[in-house]
């Protein structure tokens, strides 16, 4: 059996005497979609930022590939190849769609920090930020500075960043949040295309996105693993239908979705 893409063994997290995130254990396979999703105050949020470092977990391990990663910096956990996107847009406003991508896959290049390189020469950062581009098809906005494209396409930019750097273990953290209908639906596809491969993890308030993405879902209710299972064994399990999906989800099932 392959090494999980992420494993979450026992992971406590605490402020102050209060328990957040209250023993979870989980294991991710590659290339495995997960949706996670829960109630407001579930520790979602504490859950992702104890996943890519902002947070350090006051007990319990997280494994990245096999390799401890808790209580390291996000920095570090990033060039292990895990990335993560936030609920708020995350962008460099004043440079353009293509800049942006590019300042994404400098590191993974091995540029460093090497500012006073001249950046147009720098071919092979050019057509991987082209190629980005075209992924997230943002090409005709490749001039267009950040702050000056649609909320969508700013999420869309946000994307490309962050699969930027090559990680195949990527974080989402509501990335439909504030889209039209219309809009969430091209970008659940958008996110299908460019996770090809990767392993995804997204929180999602969505279950339209959490039913239509995800391989498996796990619900959090206060800072626990209520259940870890295929979308069907979710939509179908009473527990999870009490404790958080509710009419919601007995109504999908009457309209057949």
């Amino acid at each position: 059996m392959s090494v999980p893409a992420l494993q979450l063994k026992d992971v406590r997290k605490s402020f102050g005497k209060t328990e957040i995130i209250r023993g979870v254990s989980m294991s991710v396979q590659p290339g495995e979609r997960v949706g996670v999703i829960g109630p407001n105050g579930a520790g979602k949020s504490t859950l992702f930022n104890l996943i890519s470092g902002r947070f350090a977990p006051s007990s319990g391990e997280i494994l990245l590939k096999g390799q401890r990663i808790d209580g390291r910096k996000p920095y570090e956990i990033n060039r292990q190849g895990l990335s993560r996107s936030f609920q708020i847009t995350n962008i460099f406003p004043k440079l353009s769609v293509f800049e942006n991508l590019r300042c994404g896959v400098l590191w993974s290049l091995g540029y460093r920090y090497t500012f006073l390189r001249f950046l147009a020469s720098l071919d092979d950062a050019n057509q991987r930020a082209e190629q980005l581009m075209r992924s997230i098809h943002l090409e005709r906005k490749r001039d267009t500075l950040a702050m000056n494209l649609t909320y969508a396409e700013q999420r869309a930019l946000e994307i490309g960043i962050t699969i930027a750097g090559g990680a195949d273990v990527i974080l989402l953290d509501e990335p439909t949040a504030g889209m039209s209908r219309s809009e969430t639906r091209h970008f659940i596809e958008l996110i299908k295309e460019v996770t090809v491969g990767k392993t995804l993890l997204t929180v999602e308030h969505d279950m339209g996105v959490v039913f239509g993405l995800a391989d498996k879902i796990a619900v959090v209710v206060y800072g626990e693993v209520l259940a870890f299972d295929t979308p069907e064994a979710v939509r179908a399990n009473a527990r999870v239908q009490e404790a958080y999906l509710g009419s919601v989800v007995a109504q999908q099932q009457e309209q057949g979705h």
